[in-house]
């Protein structure tokens, strides 16, 4: 199908458009959130399209990819206590103060996350929640939900999405480094008897350092014992299933930053001939311990996508999917198995080219893909900017944006 392109000013519908959506697409003053009444301000940002996903909590259907994958990592912590169900609205204070995030960090804009007004917002991460778990004084946990992020559009990011998260507290003296020092034994004696290839880095090192607050030996400790339990949970989640069988699974360690976590880590894990980023991970910094009031305690937590690993795992090419309602994709699929996506959709993408001026305040990519998705829905597969152009005479810009359609259920 041919592409259409047009370049007209159209800037002044367009941002209407913009404005209209950051009241939740029509003029109102509160927005409706799980059955409760939100007051709206300028810093508003939530769209239709989001507040419509709200409470679907996905991986809380046992038959679901998401929920099948939920299930199959509680069973491997099931000595962990699982949580679900808490709800998606926090403080902007929780979701980055309490962990120490920057005050220039990027994931505060709101280009970048959903306010609902200039004190709440959605729950960018499962980590929001860190604090007042352990403040619960849970020792050993694992908390699953949705999580809100603008996003651009394509196969693989999608503005809701869900996590798991998991944390293990230990006592920070003789009983933790005795109950460390037990639990590594088992786990290594596990691992060195299961068909899996670790590629590892140092616990510590100058470039990813124990925090100073930490005993030497206590870091390095927590840190392997981190590392040691998510191998475990890798040779769960992919042993048998990523390669030639009988060949190990290949799981690599490299070092990352966080800013909730040090040292901090990033695990892959090497899938049907390429490796693959699962989750991330780390000690968890102090600051959050001492705000959760748990004195004299050391714990490491981890993090991860549920859908980036039940894509891998169900092959599943396109994020958009989890969300479908068609029986042809949910039938296929059942409580407690892995089991491979057929796909059914025989219908080619088709694409039209959108340009437009720009205002003077210009326009974020994250502000126009969420303008496709209230008006296109899941319809939509990507949003890519193919061309941008500044006139030499007026000094005005323009985008131009290609839109592929391609539905997943037709």
């Amino acid at each position: 199908m041919s592409a259409t392109i047009c370049r007209m000013p159209i800037q002044r519908i367009f941002l209407r458009g913009v404005h209209s959506r950051r009241s939740f697409s029509t003029p109102s003053t509160t927005v409706s959130l799980l059955g409760q009444q939100y007051p709206t301000d300028n810093t508003s940002n939530v769209t239709s399209a989001i507040v419509d996903k709200v409470g679907r909590n996905l991986y809380m259907n046992p038959s679901h990819p998401l929920g099948i994958l939920q299930a199959l990592i509680s069973s491997h912590y099931h000595d962990f206590n699982s949580m679900t169900g808490l709800s998606p609205v926090v403080t902007p204070a929780k979701n980055f103060d309490d962990l120490g995030f920057p005050a220039d960090h990027p994931g505060r804009a709101a280009t970048d996350s959903y306010y609902i007004n200039r004190d709440l917002m959605l729950r960018t991460h499962t980590s929001a929640h860190e604090v007042e778990v352990f403040a619960r004084r849970e020792r050993q946990w694992l908390l699953s939900a949705d999580v809100y992020r603008r996003d651009e559009i394509d196969a693989s990011h999608y503005p809701v999405f869900h996590q798991m998260e998991g944390a293990r507290v230990f006592p920070a003296d003789t009983t933790g480094r005795a109950e460390l020092e037990e639990d590594n034994a088992r786990l290594a004696h596990h691992l060195e008897r299961s068909n899996i290839v670790i590629e590892d880095v140092p616990h510590i090192t100058a470039s990813n350092p124990r925090q100073d607050m930490h005993d030497p030996v206590l870091a390095e400790l927590v840190a392997h014992n981190l590392k040691l339990s998510l191998n475990s949970l890798m040779l769960t989640l992919f042993g048998g299933r990523a390669g030639v069988e009988g060949e190990p699974l290949r799981v690599r360690w490299i070092e990352a930053y966080f800013p909730f976590t040090t040292p901090s880590y990033e695990v892959e894990v090497f899938f049907r001939g390429k490796w693959l980023e699962i989750l991330g991970c780390g000690v968890v910094q102090q600051l959050t311990l001492d705000r959760a009031q748990v004195p004299n305690s050391i714990s490491w937590a981890f993090g991860l996508g549920l859908e980036r690993i039940a894509m891998i795992l169900f092959s599943i090419p396109d994020i958009r999917l989890f969300w479908s309602q068609d029986p042809r994709f949910l039938s296929q699929f059942t409580a407690g198995k892995i089991s491979t996506f057929k796909p059914y959709s025989k219908y080619p993408a088709c694409y039209k080219d959108v340009s437009f001026w720009l205002g003077e305040t210009g326009l974020h990519d994250n502000d126009f893909c969420d303008l496709v998705r209230d008006h296109a829905g899941d319809l939509v597969q990507d949003v890519v900017l193919i061309d941008s152009f500044t006139h030499p005479k007026t000094n005005r810009s323009s985008k131009c944006y290609r839109i592929n359609y391609c539905s997943m259920d037709r």
